[in-house]
């Protein structure tokens, strides 16, 4: 009888060599499932962002600590974010401390209220790029995932435009596989026809 640990999956999600298994977890039941909530998305964004010059394994490692630290990343209570609750962010050992990344967080949040505003939801915002429905790529092997396309050129383009920090059309091509947007399981990965 087949375990979950022994189920093909992408080669990625892997169990750590400290036995942790975050990775197989975030692979088995987030990776590439389409979001529609604006809470989570959110959440996703701010991660894709910390992570950047850093390995995903870093932030998943510390993604409760995050959500403890960003008051589970209410986009309103972020965008209040003043001097006195950075410093509290600087000084907080459970998240990644990097002041430019905290301060685009709060940034962020604040454009991410004005796209709300002027769509409705960033949901129905984010999900036009792809007219509603997720891409699947038909992928052999992890070398043939992108690290970019034309979308994310155009996501990250747009978003720069209306003022975000740190979404680069890497971070969010990172961001349309994490949410849903494409779904980049392998064709051998039993998540694949799942999704």
């Amino acid at each position: 009888m087949m375990t979950t640990h022994d189920k093909p999956r992408c080669s990625w999600a892997k169990i750590g060599k400290d036995g942790w298994t975050g990775y197989v977890e975030y692979h088995d039941t987030e990776w590439g499932v389409p979001v529609h909530d604006d809470r989570h998305l959110f959440e996703m964004l701010i991660l894709e962002g910390a992570q950047a010059g850093l390995s995903w394994e870093t932030v998943l490692k510390k993604r409760e600590a995050y959500r403890q630290a960003f008051d589970n990343f209410d986009v309103k209570k972020v965008a209040q974010y003043d001097e006195k609750k950075i410093e509290a962010l600087l000084n907080n050992a459970g998240i990644i401390r990097n002041k430019l990344k905290i301060r685009s967080a709060i940034r962020n949040a604040k454009v991410y209220i004005e796209i709300q505003k002027e769509f409705g939801s960033f949901d129905t915002y984010l999900w036009s790029y792809v007219d509603g429905k997720p891409l699947n790529n038909k992928l052999k092997s992890m070398a043939d995932i992108p690290v970019s396309t034309k979308i994310s050129d155009a996501i990250s383009k747009d978003l720069k435009k209306r003022g975000m920090n740190f979404v680069g059309s890497t971070i969010i091509y990172a961001y349309m596989q994490a949410v849903g947007l494409v779904n980049d399981h392998i064709q051998t990965c039993f998540r694949r026809e799942d999704i």
